[in-house]
This record gives C-alpha cells, structure tokens and sequence, in this order.
C-alpha cells in the first residue's frame, strides 16, 4: 500500500518547478493530487496529467491566491469537489528583483500578497477540518533568503522571513491536534524564479555554492514529500533549508 493512500494533497503554485515535482511524488505515494494554478492552465494540466501517469487522481483548480478573496474561491471549489485536504503544500509565490528604494505599493500588494496573505489565509481555511480530524500535514515553501536575508531582493526576504516565522508559531498551535507544520527553505533551484539572472551571475552563483550547481526541482519535492508522510509527525515548527551546503 502506498503510503499517502486514500489522503488528498494540495499543491499551489503546481503548474511548474517546485510545486509541480511535489505534486507529481505525491501522487507517486498514492494521494489524490489539487493541482493549484494562477495563469498556466496548460502547465497545471500537464501536471495533472502526469499525476494520472502515477496512477493517482488529479484535479485542476485555478485560483489568484494574492486577491483578497482569492483563498475564499479556492476553499469554495475544493467544498464543491467534495475535498478537505489532509496535505497543504504552500508553494504558490512570487518575487521581485531590485533595488530596495525601487519597491513600489504594487511590488508590495503583489509580493506580500501572494506569498504572506494567499498562503495564511488558505491554510485558515483548511486547517479547522484537519483539526476535526486530528490529523494533517502543512508544509509551507519558503526560501534560504527568509534565513540570510537577499541583498536586492529585500521585498521577497521580508515575505519569507514571514512565513518562517508564521510555520514556527502555528506548529506550537496545532502539534496538540496532530497537524505537523514545517517549512521547505530551498537556497538555488533551476526554476523560472531565476529567469532575472544572466549567466555571469549565474555561474557566480554557482561558485559560491559548495555543491557547485543548483538543486533540480526534484530534490525540494522529495523533502516535502516526506514532510508529508505519516511517519514524519514528530517533525514540526522547522525551517529545512537544502542548499547544497550554501548557507549554513
């Protein structure tokens, strides 16, 4: 038996990079796969699909979680299908590169609201069922940057910082209800986050990095996959940063 039989996972953010990887090793270890997806419908269906190969069910969803009603549609949608997710992976989130003094009210309304506002008040919405249940699995996509803090990138780093924060708290709230509540803080992954690097400082960057490269998509979803598995329950209120030994 696979061990995420008979369990519904949702993934945001699941029509590329990080968030699709976890979505499809889900779906590998037996859950019934949300695909989640803001403007690439086709990306997330081919997700979806992919979901199918590994023999798990799949549903698409479309929802723009930084709206402020945004969570609200997606938690009606999910009510629609019938589904109370024992697994939320918050992936969905956006960044803006730049200078600190070029951060605009949109930049701000953007970033923070996807990555802070999306991500908190769908887990509020999920979260009473997983408590009736006394069960579930929340794992929350952070970045290297919410630890070290990204010179140029000061908006997104202060989002991050947040969710960190946020997983450490609600982990203290919900560990008596046996929710688990972890955060994924990856350093470089080759996703379309990294499309406002050239290739100097690319390869700049991969001369920092101990490991030399940067992680594929696979090896964060791998960690999240077992975050959500039952045997992981001991583990929660931690912020797990793979990054090939780039910051300690």
């Amino acid at each position: 038996m696979k061990p995420l039989e008979g369990m519904t996972a949702l993934v945001t953010g699941a029509s590329r990079g990080i968030g699709a990887a976890a979505a499809v090793m889900l779906a590998e270890a037996g859950a019934y796969v949300v695909v989640h997806y803001h403007t690439a419908r086709d990306k997330a269906e081919a997700t979806a699909r992919e979901c199918g190969r590994r023999g798990a069910g799949a549903l698409v969803l479309q929802a723009d979680l930084g709206s402020p009603d945004g969570p609200d549609r997606l938690k009606r949608a999910l009510d629609e299908a019938g589904l109370a997710p024992d697994i939320l992976v918050n992936n969905a989130g956006v960044s803006r590169y730049g200078l600190f003094t070029d951060v605009t009210e949109k930049d701000w309304n953007e970033v923070v609201g996807v990555n802070l506002w999306g991500l908190f008040r769908l887990t509020q919405l999920l979260v009473p069922a997983m408590v009736r249940r006394r069960y579930g699995r929340i794992i929350n996509v952070s970045s290297v940057w919410g630890i070290a803090g990204a010179s140029c990138e000061v908006l997104y780093s202060l989002t991050k910082g947040g969710v960190n924060a946020f997983t450490k708290a609600l982990a203290k709230e919900l560990a008596p209800s046996g929710i688990t509540v972890n955060a994924v803080a990856p350093g470089a992954v080759e996703t379309d986050m990294m499309r406002d690097f050239d290739e100097a400082e690319l390869a700049a960057l991969k001369e920092a990095i101990p490991a030399g490269r940067l992680a594929r998509p696979e090896e964060i979803a791998s960690l999240i996959r077992y975050l959500a598995l039952p045997e992981a329950g001991y583990i929660t209120g931690q912020i797990i940063s793979p990054n090939g030994g780039w910051i300690a």
